[in-house]
């Protein structure tokens, strides 16, 4: 080998070193606080409410838009003095049982449909009958079956949670390949150890997903639900707390309503879901 061919190997060689070196070079305090999704969303929302104080201070009319700051006022003073936090517990009380009901019954449908041929009949029949019906639809006759009391709201969310819920499970379900479903009958599993231990773990990124959806579907329809529960009985969470503000022209208390409400779904979305998706799904390779 000339002299000339291994003064071309040494330059080649040492611009792979510094590319990769390049590469590997560290990154900057901007960049690294960049990279956290924690971060990226603060400043979303940090910027959302500075949009929201400019506009309301621009406009100058609390009667329409409060400002951010009138909002932050009377939402402290909603949960110091007022009745925010027991509103706010009372629907999240309410949200708990028929999100639970609703689950399990969502449970026990996808099981049957799973094992039996009648059963997925059933199950996607029942889908397409329900699924596209307004939960908010079925409160009236909920009033007159169950009458005015916490039975009604728990009614209509389990079917905001139930058709939803069953419907992503059995599709995950049906996703799982049929390795491991040959993996499961060569262990001898049957029944409920079969759906348990191969296809729950399988399929849990739809389950996650249909958890989700039944978790938002459940919650606006609670609060919606509870504008009319509350008129009917004067008593009632979050929704009747916006009513009952509203009507007395109390906007900055119906925008600290609204405000919990939102931050209820952020805390449930970002902190409740993302650890079960942490500790689940991605921990199992099963998303990115």
């Amino acid at each position: 080998m000339g002299q000339a061919q291994i003064l071309m190997m040494s330059e080649a060689d040492a611009a792979a070193s510094a590319q990769i070196a390049s590469v590997e070079r560290k990154l900057g305090m901007a960049e690294l606080l960049w990279g956290s999704p924690v971060i990226r969303k603060t400043v979303l929302i940090l910027v959302l409410a500075a949009i929201w104080q400019v506009y309301a201070s621009i406009l100058d009319n609390p009667l329409l838009f409060p400002t951010l700051g009138d909002t932050l006022s009377a939402m402290v003073d909603g949960f110091v003095r007022g009745p925010l936090a027991l509103r706010a517990w009372t629907s999240i009380k309410i949200l708990l049982m028929g999100y639970a009901a609703g689950i399990a019954l969502a449970a026990l449908l996808t099981v049957l449909a799973i094992n039996t041929r009648v059963g997925t009949d059933f199950l996607e029949t029942m889908t397409a009958m329900f699924n596209p019906l307004p939960a908010i639809a079925l409160l009236p006759l909920a009033l007159i079956w169950f009458g005015l009391g916490t039975g009604s709201l728990v009614f209509v969310l389990i079917h905001s949670v139930l058709w939803a819920v069953a419907l992503n499970t059995h599709s995950g379900f049906l996703g799982v390949s049929q390795t491991l479903r040959m993996v499961g009958r060569n262990y001898g599993l049957k029944g409920l150890g079969y759906v348990a231990r191969i296809l729950v773990p399988a399929a849990f990124p739809s389950i996650l997903t249909g958890l989700k959806i039944g978790w938002a579907f459940a919650w606006r329809t609670l609060i919606a639900a509870e504008l009319v529960f509350g008129v009917s009985s004067g008593q009632g969470g979050l929704g009747w707390f916006i009513f009952e503000n509203r009507n007395l022209l109390d906007i900055p208390s119906v925008f600290a309503g609204l405000l919990t409400v939102i931050i209820i779904g952020l805390l449930v979305e970002n902190v409740i879901f993302r650890s079960i998706e942490r500790r689940t799904v991605r921990r199992w390779g099963l998303q990115n």
